[in-house]
């Protein structure tokens, strides 16, 4: 079995999440702030990766970086490389499916955070930004592990949109996922249920990670 695809899977997922940490966490700390219009429409498009088809993700991002095309030209000419069929290319398309798990956990965390211990922070004279490092960031530990922790397996599975934007080229855009679809178009079902078990095992040992640290919080609030 070849072991590529799931060393880039991995490689994948830790990038993403990586980089969805530092974009979701001003993003979650403005929408968790008190409601209003403009706030309910970037929370919708954040939420919409959620419920969009992935290929349909896929589709228009290969529609946005075709080489022919502004973006796509603009890119090439740079860093004379193409974003599609790359691993930058699965990279972008990555962020922006996994986005809507990373900021809505945080951005819930904020928000159940009490608001007396808020208050106190300001009525001790805390500025905006001190509550928000020394009080309320440390306050969503849980939250933003859970972010953390989804984000990173979600990337792990992903399909749809790899197979749109990055294809199926070994060592280069050949995610696990697309190994064992690939594995199963070519009769192989040994190596395809090889990269199924590992998956499998994969998303227990996440569900059991968060299910234990969830419980360890909830026994250390409650000395």
């Amino acid at each position: 079995m070849d072991w590529s695809p799931l060393i880039l899977s991995l490689s994948l997922a830790a990038s993403t999440t990586i980089i969805l940490f530092i974009l979701s966490l001003p993003i979650a700390i403005w929408l968790s702030r008190k409601n209003s219009f403009g706030r309910s429409i970037v929370d919708a498009i954040v939420t919409l990766p959620m419920v969009l088809p992935p290929t349909v993700i896929g589709y228009y991002l290969l529609v946005a970086f075709n080489p022919e095309k502004n973006l796509g030209k603009w890119y090439e000419k740079i860093f004379h490389s193409q974003i599609s069929f790359s691993f930058t290319g699965i990279l972008i398309g990555s962020i922006i499916y996994s986005l809507p798990f990373m900021v809505r956990p945080l951005k819930v965390g904020l928000q159940n955070i009490p608001k007396n211990i808020v208050d106190a922070s300001y009525t001790l004279g805390k500025s905006y930004w001190e509550t928000l490092w020394k009080i309320k960031i440390p306050n969503c530990k849980n939250a933003i592990l859970t972010g953390i922790i989804f984000t990173f397996a979600h990337t792990i599975g992903e399909f749809g949109v790899v197979l749109m934007i990055g294809g199926n080229i070994p060592n280069k855009t050949q995610t696990a996922s697309i190994a064992l679809y690939n594995s199963v178009e070519i009769f192989d079902y040994k190596t395809a249920n090889t990269y199924a078990i590992i998956m499998i095992l994969f998303s227990f040992v996440t569900i059991i990670t968060l299910n234990i640290f969830s419980n360890y919080k909830k026994i250390k609030t409650s000395f």
